[in-house]
């Protein structure tokens, strides 16, 4: 049972270095635009499926075709850091 602590203590430093690795997207010259990270338009369109999809995205408010989920603004979904 003396382990127990340690056992605990390594899980929750493996939980907290594996959620501070924030995936915000910079630009290249190292300011903190967000971006897009994808070129086709699941990634690009003005209103973008959270799951990116496969023939997502549209220019207008809505649905995903795919999964039902509601579009979010791209610049809504990247500005929050897009965490996997």
């Amino acid at each position: 049972m003396k382990k127990l602590p340690y056992l605990i203590l390594a899980v929750a430093i493996f939980l907290i270095a594996a959620c501070s690795s924030n995936h915000q997207h910079e630009n290249g010259a190292g300011g903190s635009e967000a971006k897009a990270h994808g070129t086709t338009k699941e990634y690009t369109s003005a209103y973008v499926c959270p799951m990116h999809c496969e023939g997502s995205g549209s220019d207008q408010a809505g649905k995903c075709p795919v999964c039902g989920m509601d579009y979010v603004p791209l610049s809504e979904h990247v500005h929050d850091g897009h965490n996997h």
